[in-house]
């Protein structure tokens, strides 16, 4: 869950997460190209532009093996994945992702989500839960 994007100048734009420890992204508004041959990381390397209303932004050099998501869907090296940001009201996020990765996958293909704005909000302390086991039994007030 993307918890605060932050515009940090008219140049970059930067993603931070609640999930994972200190996890964040960096979005190169400048005009830039994407590396013939980036370092590959987790959250890859990532260009963005506007396009009307909503940000564009393309991405490469992901580390091999990675999952695109919980279920376990592959990605691989050769991934190159666009997202399309765009604010549909007041407090709804739509991001329509096309994920090109033919090492993976015979052709692209796109799914769209929808993410809910919470504004004034803060970032919280993130809490692993790996092999929690109590969690069926906590009740809530």
């Amino acid at each position: 869950m993307i918890v605060s994007a932050q515009s940090i100048s008219p140049t970059l734009v930067a993603l931070l997460y609640e999930s994972g420890t200190g996890r964040h992204r960096q979005i190169h508004m400048d005009g830039r190209t994407l590396p013939d041959d980036p370092t590959p990381t987790f959250n890859g390397y990532s260009v963005g532009r506007w396009d009307g209303d909503a940000l564009v932004v393309t991405s490469n050099g992901f580390r091999d093996g990675m999952w695109l998501d919980r279920n376990g869907s592959p990605m691989s090296d050769v991934a190159k994945l666009t997202e399309r940001y765009r604010r549909v009201n007041y407090g709804r996020l739509e991001i329509d992702v096309t994920l090109d990765d033919p090492k993976v996958y015979t052709r692209p293909w796109t799914v769209t989500l929808t993410q809910l704005i919470v504004l004034d909000t803060e970032l919280l302390d993130y809490h692993c839960m790996d092999n929690e086991r109590d969690a069926g039994r906590l009740v809530g007030k």
